[in-house]
């Protein structure tokens, strides 16, 4: 593999795969709905997994389905211990990511802002 390709970062990959899966086929807590694993980062030591999600709709639930999540995390962990071939599976910390909230906002604001220019100059 080339040295800008870090094994944490094929680790962290894997367990976003298989994560997906797990809380979509096999999570059946009505707490936690539609969601998406976003991103995984694990730590040097690989002994801790921040796996950020977002979740379909409404985003005033991503502390209720973060607790959900972190209650579930033994539960995940083993699941990934039997399907990854690490001597270490991480710990496994959720955090609800904004960032795609935050593009569609500022997607919204310069759609309003082209729409405006465009008005100005249509009235030219």
């Amino acid at each position: 593999m080339p040295k800008d390709y870090p094994r944490s970062r094929r680790i962290a990959e894997q367990i976003q795969r298989e994560l997906s899966g797990i809380i979509r086929l096999e999570l059946k807590d009505p707490r936690v709905g539609m969601i998406t694993i976003t991103d995984v980062e694990v730590s040097h030591d690989y002994s801790h997994a921040k796996v950020f999600f977002t979740q379909l709709g409404d985003s005033a639930k991503a502390e209720e389905v973060t607790g959900a999540l972190q209650h579930a995390a033994g539960f995940l962990r083993s699941q990934l211990a039997h399907r990854l071939k690490l001597r270490i599976v991480p710990e496994l910390h959720f955090t609800y990511d904004v960032s795609v909230e935050e593009g569609m906002r500022l997607s919204q604001l310069i759609d309003a802002a082209v729409a405006s220019d465009l008005d100005r100059s249509a009235d030219k």
